[in-house]
């Protein structure tokens, strides 16, 4: 069954809520990256999920939508957090599987710092727990490579006068669309995925002054095995975002982790191989 719909929080926040599969199974509650994006990109590969959990995405405040009418101080990523955990129990649940996807991931970890109690499974995908990793991207060619191709592109989007913050956030998209790849003969398909997101501008001024407050907790380590909780890292084997580097870094320091690395994929392995990246996720649900 599929249900979507605005959902009021307790601060006036609306969010949009999609929920997929049966109401009376386990949740599995996605959070998606950007911020600026909404979750829609990460579909269909959410939905091949649907006959183990209830699938629920929501858009982050500031994003798709969800409220976006807000004072400008209101976009930080522990409201977003905070917005999460008043949703599962609307959602009928004590308790629920999490997934985080890229910026989301980094939330799902501070979900897990502030509100243990609410998960179950955790899923770490395409993100990371640790600020440091330009030292690991310098060692990349490719990834040097590809950087260089697009960075006139970015600073030119974001000095025309002539766009909007939600233009210059889909422009961004579209740009570093080689960057979210590896195998960059998919690169089509993945624009025309970026051509039905509801990009937003809303985050973008916080983030250009560095108002924005950090997504991850102060010790993502310490927290996630405090939690004691099944982690799953998620990784593609050539993330050109969140080097590859960080998620063995985690899982190292986090005895009761999994880690799966997803073979000649990217930061968007969720569509590069959108049916080994779901299989991964159905083995660790079942287990």
């Amino acid at each position: 069954m599929l249900d979507e719909g605005l959902l009021h929080t307790a601060d006036g926040v609306s969010l949009f809520v999609r929920s997929h599969g049966d109401p009376d199974a386990p949740v599995l509650l996605v959070i998606h990256g950007g911020p600026g994006w909404d979750h829609s990109y990460l579909l269909p590969a959410l939905d091949d999920l649907i006959d183990l959990r209830r699938v629920v995405l929501f858009d982050l405040r500031g994003c798709g939508r969800s409220s976006r009418d807000l004072p400008a101080d209101e976009y930080q990523p522990d409201l977003c957090v905070e917005d999460a955990a008043r949703l599962v129990p609307e959602l009928g649940a004590d308790r629920v599987d999490v997934l985080g996807f890229s910026y989301g991931g980094q939330l799902a970890m501070m979900l897990a710092e502030r509100h243990p109690h609410l998960v179950d499974r955790l899923i770490l995908a395409s993100t990371t727990a640790y600020p440091d990793i330009e030292d690991d991207l310098a060692q990349n060619a490719e990834y040097l490579r590809r950087v260089a191709a697009v960075d006139t592109e970015i600073a030119a989007i974001f000095a025309d006068q002539s766009t909007d913050q939600a233009e210059k956030t889909r422009l961004m998209a579209m740009a570093t669309a080689p960057m979210n790849l590896w195998d960059l003969g998919l690169l089509d398909p993945w624009r025309a995925v970026l051509r039905r997101v509801r990009f937003s501008g809303e985050w973008n001024p916080g983030w250009l002054a560095g108002r924005l407050r950090s997504p991850r907790p102060a010790d993502p380590e310490t927290v996630l095995r405090e939690l004691r909780r099944p982690t799953l890292i998620l990784h593609g084997a050539h993330d050109l975002g969140f080097p590859v580097q960080v998620a063995h870094r985690l899982h190292a320091a986090v005895p009761h982790s999994e880690l799966s690395l997803v073979p000649d994929a990217g930061h968007a392995a969720h569509f590069e191989r959108q049916a080994d990246w779901v299989g991964r996720i159905r083995s660790f649900l079942a287990g």
